[in-house]
């Protein structure tokens, strides 16, 4: 455990009971929260890497034409 995180917790010991379970239930649903991100984010890198290989390819061939971002919004 890390000195920031067994500080915290050290805290948290201070607070009555409902409190710490409140702050318990946070921090177990972020750290579900995080979990479920990372394995969606994974999940994605297959179609992720076909549309970088699309954008290559399309590069490649002359069918894109870079943005000119001073005549934007005239």
């Amino acid at each position: 455990m890390t000195k920031l995180l067994d500080k915290a917790i050290e805290q948290a010991r201070k607070l009555p009971p409902e409190d710490q379970d409140a702050l318990g239930a946070i921090i177990l649903d972020e750290i579900a929260d995080e979990a479920r991100w990372a394995r969606r984010f994974a999940e994605t890198q297959d179609q992720l890497d076909r549309w970088a290989d699309e954008v290559r390819e399309e590069i490649e061939s002359g069918k894109t034409f870079p943005l000119d971002f001073d005549r934007r919004g005239k």
